[in-house]
């Protein structure tokens, strides 16, 4: 035991400059340089992002033991490399997430009703709607950059054979169509959602969308990466009260260093059972929280790390 804890001790002092560098505190020191400055008169369409930095989702973040840089956002796919049709649904409310923007959904689904002699009433460009005499289609943008929501309504209700034709549709088709303009209905570019500290001094994610569309999605969402046992776990989810209980190893225990794992009486990292509430603060206004519902400590970085992870899923 003592030569373990002397062990551990020489370690920490390599952190640094050692064997084990920290790279966190390298965002800290760096200095802003001078932007690139290309020469004028040049062909500007023979240049672009050759290997775009995303965007971080949140500021510096400091705390009293160690630095932390902001996670950058997953660079998003344009719509040609994204050419995908899922599924959404909360109760009896269906409709598809493409994986394209609206303004190149929109031609495509003009393009399904042409083909399916569809009676067109009424078209509106602006906002994404076709009225035709056996339903209402519409595309508006999803919750995360770069995809769209379809749907296919008749007097308010889904119709799943209509979606069934809707997904093959997209299937069968890249998002290489005709870029037709789509007034209003551009992804916005600045961020959807943003974390910050409630009234009540708890950190809560602010998502500006429906609280059903946002439970459809996280709960796709989480099914897909919440899946690594002992790390983070998607345990229960439920559509009545828009919540989820996923098992998660919070920062605390993951950054517990070998000397604090010996002396504790917990000799191995655990994990522990976070419930994420959904609530609705109006129509177009959600709020994402972390509730701890075990008898482990849960901190105020532990429960930004986890809206931080979460909240980057549906980016």
């Amino acid at each position: 035991m003592p030569l373990v804890a002397a062990v551990a001790l020489a370690t920490a002092g390599c952190a640094r400059e050692g064997f084990y560098d920290d790279r966190n505190i390298d965002y800290v020191e760096a200095q802003r340089s001078a932007p690139l400055v290309l020469p004028e008169g040049r062909n500007e369409q023979r240049y672009r992002d050759a290997m775009p930095v995303p965007e971080a989702s949140s500021d510096l973040h400091r705390s009293d033991k160690r630095f932390r840089a902001p996670s950058p956002e997953r660079l998003m796919s344009g719509g040609a490399e994204r050419d995908f049709v899922e599924r959404r649904e909360i109760g009896n409310d269906r409709w598809l997430v493409v994986g394209a923007d609206p303004s190149m959904v929109w031609p495509q689904l003009q393009d399904f009703a042409r083909a399916r002699g569809l009676q067109v009433q009424a078209s509106d460009d602006r906002r994404g709607v076709l009225e035709t005499a056996q339903g209402q289609l519409s595309v508006r943008p999803g919750l995360r950059a770069g995809d769209s929501e379809v749907r296919c309504d008749q007097n308010g209700r889904s119709v799943t054979a209509c979606l069934d034709a809707l997904e093959q549709h997209f299937s069968a088709r890249t998002a290489t169509a005709s870029a037709a303009s789509l007034a209003g209905q551009q992804i916005a570019s600045e961020d959807r959602l943003r974390i910050e500290r409630l009234p009540d001094g708890e950190w809560g994610v602010i998502i500006p969308l429906d609280i059903d569309r946002v439970w459809a999605e996280l709960s796709h969402q989480l099914e897909a990466d919440f899946t690594v046992e002992g790390r983070r776990e998607l345990l229960e989810q439920n559509p009545a009260r828009h919540d989820f209980l996923v098992d998660y190893m919070t920062l605390t225990e993951r950054d517990r260093n070998p000397l604090q794992i010996i002396f504790s009486p917990d000799v191995r990292q655990m994990s522990q059972n976070i419930r994420l509430v959904l609530e609705s603060e109006g129509p177009q206004r959600t709020v994402l929280r972390a509730v701890n519902e075990s008898e482990r400590a849960f901190s105020d970085e532990d429960a930004r790390d986890l809206l931080e992870r979460v909240s980057g899923l549906l980016r």
